[in-house]
């Protein structure tokens, strides 16, 4: 291994690799923490015990939990209600449609339960792990509160039993004499009184330890695998011997078994005709002369068999659905009734009355509960011995057994049980029997406690993991108001998690009915395997490389189906539920993407961000955007000092409130040096530009380019910057301030050939002067106006750049457009900028031909002279200014005799009236960015004018070196460029005309003339910008890129 000795530090042996995986323990969510919590505070305990590894196979460990939670209270308490109200066609529908959905989630769940190991966590490590930390933190909130909201359906569901079949004389609201609305009111207090005083009960069973619940849970399952046999064993004795249980029916109308004790309307005892308590029920007295109900006069009491048996042929009567108002009778089909239809119903309370409106997709709400419970294995993870192969394999047999027992109850429940009696939920017809235990053999007890205990444990079961739940997702920490849920008891017990989850529950508690809670848990578990089904299909779609299950019988077309039936049910059940829910879950997206911690956990959503990415760069390598596209995607060039700190930080402030174009930003900077020796200097660097990019709120990225000088890195920025279609079309560069001085030189060459590359390349360059005095983001101008100096056309730059910069709240100030062509022109320039959509004030400003000026006619002279300087010395820095000096001392003689200056400027000796002969030493020497006339220039530094005032003093003593003699006579003997003094006449010009105009603007934008096309004149093209631009505060210089960005046209 000595060929790999120097990555042994970093990457471990293949050998200690696999050690390390095959120790693996998966231990329950909270335990590992709580474990390396004990061992870092109390010290190395070697009496402490080994944790055991996991045992659990496919049978203890998945099919019997899911078997647990699938079969519950739905199936005890209205399983025969919704077959007798959507008949068994409806009734299998429905359960078909929802045993579907679970198999194809369970199918997807399989496939990404066995994509590597899943510690405990269940649901919620999988949706997060795959499609990122928003939609993990979404879902698994959705799925704590659709576990919480069973515990509350749970409790209700037991409380129901009790109270209505167990000890109805328990009831602290007596229902027994009253009617309608006042009957339901005091039920629903009832259920409100003895759900909280469970809900206590089991909240402080689960706080005191969960061993107790789990020690209980073979015998909660025991309850509901012998009901379940209870019931088929009942339906295989009604072949045989159907059990008694009579319904009496008047006319064709269910009585209710408390009105009578004989259903007869008279009875004849020692050849006597006694009336009965059913015809006192519906008489004013007991003689047969008493004045009775109508209807009860006119129609006979019949009775009939509840339970005919599976071989009476009553599946016939039972095959479709029969829908019922809220106080409608419950009436038998096929039976004769005389009633008046116009005559109201009299003694409603004698008969079986529908308690709310039913309809098909209450139905589907109502019953979707009695699927969930498929993520009793997954949330197992832990404890299985193999849970690769335990969790598809447990789990897809528990829903073929539950769907199988749910579809053969359905048809079994229409063949044995009258309608009447289905349609009766609450067993008032059969003497306040529960209706699925009328069917059980061999008691109808059987059921009654059976269902009582297994409604009892599923309970328990909801109040222990929800708040399990709660404290994975609040440590996972990624939404921060949960942190706090994260914590618990010494033994890892989540307290704070359970004191949560008991306040959500008493909600469903207050809500009192069973039918009204059923539907908000099933949005939130159709939620959560809706994201399940989605997760599976975006990994198989995106094919990412660690997508790898071991469980093979999966596709993402049943991912989808399965998602799109998920979607369905949630507005089929209830659109307004479906919506809230929803809303939750974005909210709560929301609130992550902005506040949560960010996390990388090689999701989905990621992997379709990559995906999207790549897609769409290769639909912007198809061509050139059009113009009403285009925004300015730039490129911003910015310098770093020895410490890799940005020089100029208000460049990235001025790129911010340009954004409103919403394109690309790049900000980039070279560092000098080689690749493998300066590699930590430009990491820093680009972690300076990072952190300065998140302080101005600039979105965008940064690159750093190292090159052995700084010239070939700006170029190398220029050509490499961006990715195939998006690339940059802009170029922001700072001003080189003091480029007059000897020592920046090389400074302001770098900045015409920036310039030179981005005309040559088409791109538009940008260049702010003095950009320290431009605002800070935190800075507002609410008054003044932005000038623009439109002089070339440049494709509308000039016009886009001040609209972008208006969306930005530092520029809320006017506009005004400003041009120097015709008056015509004004009125052209008004329609123009209408239909651009652009508000601006327009001014046409006319530059009038004048004489050119001894002073520009000089300036231009000392100009080229300066440059012939720099060019042929190569002296000394002293020697240097030495010779400046003496050629500056003859200058003056030569100034002196065309322009006599007036006597009040020679006599002057105040500091600020300096005569023109120091004017032209300013520009000679160049030792100053500007001349006197400009305050708002930058400064030099010290030792310019230092060096300056010593030259001066030196000549007054001493006469300029021999050596230099010749070259300087010979170039007071040259002429200057005619074009040049042309140039500087322009730039003189309109320097005047737009200081007069923009002194008080808080920005000029002006079009930025082009560079020259060799490199002798580069020094002159400095000196014309500077004049131009001088005695300005902000200016922008603009350069278009060669294309239209800005048209007319929608």
């Amino acid at each position: 291994m000595a060929l790999f000795e120097e990555e042994m530090d970093t990457s471990p042996m293949v050998s200690s690799l696999l050690s390390t995986l095959a120790n693996y323990s998966n231990l329950p969510t909270g335990s590992k923490e709580h474990e390396e919590a004990e061992n870092n505070e109390e010290g190395p305990r070697p009496s402490k015990k080994p944790i055991k590894a996991p045992q659990l196979g496919t049978l203890m460990g998945v099919y019997l939990p899911c078997i647990q939670n699938i079969f519950g209270v739905i199936l005890f308490l209205r399983m025969t209600w919704m077959v007798g109200i959507g008949g068994v066609f409806g009734s299998f529908i429905i359960v078909f449609m929802c045993c579907s959905t679970t198999m194809l989630t369970a199918i997807s769940m399989s496939a990404i339960a066995t994509n590597g190991v899943v510690p405990a966590g269940g649901s919620y490590y999988m949706i997060s792990r795959s499609l990122g930390p928003e939609f993990g933190g979404a879902v698994g909130i959705c799925f704590y509160l659709g576990t919480t909201f069973a515990g509350a359906m749970y409790i209700l569901g037991c409380i129901e039993i009790l109270l209505i079949y167990i000890v109805p004389q328990a009831a602290i609201f007596k229902i027994e004499g009253l009617e309608g609305a006042e009957a339901e009111a005091a039920l629903l207090n009832n259920m409100r009184v003895y759900g909280t005083i469970v809900l206590s009960f089991m909240s402080l069973v689960v706080f005191v330890g969960v061993k107790y619940v789990n020690k209980l849970a073979l015998v909660f399952l025991a309850c509901v695998i012998l009901s379940i046999l209870a019931v088929y064993a009942g339906v295989i004795k009604t072949a045989i011997d159907p059990p008694v249980f009579p319904v009496c029916i008047l006319g064709n109308r269910t009585l209710s078994s408390k009105g009578y004790d004989i259903c007869a309307k008279v009875i004849e005892i020692d050849n006597d005709t006694v009336t009965t308590k059913l015809w006192r029920s519906f008489c004013d007295s007991d003689s047969l002369n008493a004045t009775c109900d109508e209807y009860f006069n006119n129609n006979n009491v019949t009775e009939i068999q509840g339970i005919p048996g599976v071989t009476s042929g009553i599946l016939a009567e039972n095959l479709f659905g029969n829908y019922l108002e809220k106080g409608m009778i419950l009436e038998k089909r096929g039976l004769a009734s005389d009633a008046d239809p116009d005559s109201p119903t009299t003694s409603s309370n004698r008969y079986v009355l529908a308690d709310i409106t039913s309809f098909f997709t209450l139905l589907v709400g109502i019953y979707f509960p009695s699927v969930t419970g498929i993520m009793a294995g997954s949330n197992r993870s832990g404890d299985l011995r193999d849970a690769q192969k335990s969790i598809p394999i447990g789990t897809i047999a528990a829903i073929t057994t539950t769907s199988t027992v749910y579809m053969s109850c359905v048809v079994l429940f229409g063949a044995c049980i009258e309608g009447v009696v289905l349609r009766d939920k609450f067993g008032e017809g059969v003497n306040g029997n529960l209706v699925i235990g009328t069917l059980a053999w061999p008691s109808p007890w059987v059921i009654v406690f059976g269902s009582f205990f297994s409604t009892c444990g599923a309970g328990l079961q909801s109040l222990t993991g929800a708040p399990r739940l709660l404290q994975a997702i609040s440590r996972d920490g990624i939404i921060p108001f949960l942190r706090v849920f994260g914590h618990g008891k010494a033994n890892g017990e989540p307290t704070w998690a359970l004191l949560l989850t008991t306040s959500i529950c008493e909600i469903g508690i207050i809500i009192a009915s069973l039918d009204a809670v059923a539907p908000i848990l099933s949005m939130f578990f159709l939620m959560c395997y809706m994201f399940v089904n989605l997760a599976c299909a975006l990994q198989t779609l995106l094919r990412t490389p660690n997508w790898r299950p071991r469980f093979k019988f999966y596709h993402w077309a049943l991912s989808f189906l399965g998602m799109s039936l998920c979607l369905s049910l949630m507005f089929i059940c209830s659109w307004y539920y479906a919506i809230v829910a929803m809303g939750i879950a974005t909210c709560i997206y929301k609130y992550i993407e902005f506040c949560g911690a960010e996390k990388e956990w090689g999701d989905g959503i990621r992997g379709i961000s990559l995906s999207a990415a790549r897609f769409a760069l290769m639909r912007l390598e198809e061509g050139p955007p059009h113009t009403k596209n285009w925004r300015p995607q730039i490129l911003v060039l910015v310098s770093v000092d020895a410490e890799q700190n940005v020089e100029q930080p208000r460049l990235l402030s001025l790129t911010n409130q340009l954004k409103a174009g919403k394109g690309l930003t790049i900000v980039g900077t070279s560092v000098q040096g080689t690749f493998l020796n300066n590699y930590t200097e430009a990491q820093r660097a680009d972690q300076s530009l990072r952190k300065l990019m998140e302080t101005e709120k600039v979105k965008g990225f940064s690159q750093v380019v190292i090159s052995s000088n700084l010239r070939d890195g700006t170029s190398h920025l220029i050509q490499v910057g961006g990715l195939g279609g998006l690339k940059h079309n802009t170029v922001m560069v700072s001003w080189p301030r003091y480029w007059k001085q000897p020592e920046y030189h090389q400074q302001f060459r770098n900045f015409i050939e920036v310039v030179r590359e981005t005309t040559i390349a088409s791109l538009a360059l940008l260049v702010p002067k003095n950009i320290s005095s431009y605002p800070s983001n935190g800075e507002r101008f609410t008054e003044g106006h932005i000038d623009v100096w439109w002089i070339v056309h440049d494709g509308g730059m000039l016009m886009l750049l001040p609209f972008l910069l208006r969306q930005h709240k530092v520029w809320s100030c006017k506009c005004a457009q400003m041009d120097d062509n015709s008056i015509q022109m004004k009125k052209d320039l008004i329609t123009f900028l209408y239909h651009l959509r652009i508000d601006a004030e327009v001014e046409v400003v006319e530059m009038l031909d004048s004489d050119i000026s001894a002073y520009t006619y000089e300036k231009t002279l000392i100009m080229e002279q300066r440059s012939q300087i720099l060019k042929q010395m190569h002296l000394t820095k002293n020697e240097m200014e030495r010779e400046i000096q003496s050629i500056t001392d003859s200058s003056r003689g030569s100034i002196r005799r065309k322009n006599p200056p007036a006597p009040r400027a020679q006599h002057s000796t105040e500091e600020g009236e300096k005569p023109e002969e120091e004017v032209v030493e300013l520009c000679l020497f160049g030792k100053n960015t500007s001349t006197p006339t400009s305050p708002t220039s930058p400064v030099p530094p010290a030792g310019g004018a230092t060096a300056w005032k010593d030259s001066k003093g030196a000549d007054k003593g001493k006469s300029p070196p021999s050596a230099a003699t010749e070259p300087g006579k010979d170039l007071f003997n040259m002429k200057p460029n005619q074009t040049d003094v042309r140039r500087m006449h322009t730039a003189m010009r309109l320097n005047e005309v737009i200081t007069k105009k923009s002194k008080e603007a808080k920005l000029v934008l002006l079009n930025m003339p082009g560079p020259p096309k060799n490199r002798v004149g580069e020094e002159n093209y400095m000196e014309f910008l500077e004049v131009l631009t001088e005695g300005l505060n902000r200016v922008l210089l603009v350069r278009g890129g060669g294309r239209e960005v800005i048209t007319i046209y929608s």
